[in-house]
């Protein structure tokens, strides 16, 4: 796997200075508990990124429920964490993948490569009892490169040309019944955006590890791999898991829309399936 690391290849480079660790485990029924669960115990050397206070803006008008953070703030607090442009960076969460792809994603957005999203998260570390510590470290501060890779990103504009001109492959990563609108228990309006297609992301796991390669390339059998894809869910967590995936399986023009659907349905003209 080209962005995933297994918890073997984490404990033999735990130690090395040009690697970092970032924790980002966290609940959305109960966001503080993230943070608590870090003080609490953690991986050694690990730095806790909060999913709504570092990676994402505080919510607005659009934007949807976890918009873009402000890049300035998010280098500034990535320096702090001794990361630098030439820092190797492995994300964790609690092993559902979606909350290390967040931090992971934002690092490739902002040109920064050398960054992994650790397989089985803090759950598969735990169980082959690795060491953990309530240590919090601290390191020097670093200098943090911007390389802005905008063609990552895709905007409610291109969206919207998207469901006009059938010029792109929206995919949909959210389970099948929000998908399909039967039930939506966080966003005020139920449905998908006009002619996406539906892959779950949690099918790109399995027991809390990403498929290898050659199984998410089946997963997406269906899709042109010259197609452009822009990829969405609820609020732009979820559906980095496949973006990751698809960018495993060898698709090389995939965007992310990070408003999704929770942004696509704060404006009263777009239309919804």
């Amino acid at each position: 796997m080209k962005y995933v690391k297994d918890k073997e290849w984490l404990l033999k480079n735990i130690n090395k200075n040009n690697v970092r660790i970032v924790d980002c485990r966290f609940s959305l029924a109960e966001p503080e508990k993230g943070k608590r669960d870090y003080l609490s115990n953690h991986i050694p050397y690990a730095v806790f990124f909060d999913l709504e206070k570092d990676l994402s803006a505080p919510v607005g008008e659009h934007g949807g429920r976890h918009p873009l953070p402000n890049v300035a703030e998010l280098v500034m607090k990535l320096e702090a964490a001794g990361i630098s442009s030439d820092t190797t960076v492995i994300a964790y969460d609690n092993g559902e993948g979606s909350y290390a792809a967040r931090f992971w994603w934002l690092l490739q957005y902002l040109g920064h490569e050398e960054v992994y999203v650790l397989d089985g998260g803090y759950k598969g570390w735990l169980e082959v009892n690795n060491p953990v510590t309530e240590d919090i470290p601290s390191f020097e501060k670093a200098d943090f490169r911007v390389n802005l890779k905008s063609e990552l990103l895709a905007s409610v504009e291109e969206v919207k040309e998207a469901v006009e001109k059938h010029n792109k492959i929206l995919i949909d990563s959210r389970e099948e019944k929000r998908y399909l609108g039967l039930e939506e228990p966080i966003d005020k309006k139920a449905g998908h955006i006009p002619g996406a297609i539906n892959k779950p992301w949690m099918k790109g796991l399995r027991g809390n590890q990403y498929l290898p390669a050659g199984e998410q390339k089946l997963r997406f059998s269906d899709i042109d791999p010259d197609g452009q894809i822009i990829v969405y869910c609820g609020s732009g967590i979820t559906a980095v898991p496949n973006f990751l995936a698809l960018k495993e399986a060898g698709f090389e023009k995939v965007k992310l829309y990070v408003g999704s659907f929770s942004d696509w349905i704060t404006y009263k003209e777009n239309k919804i399936e």
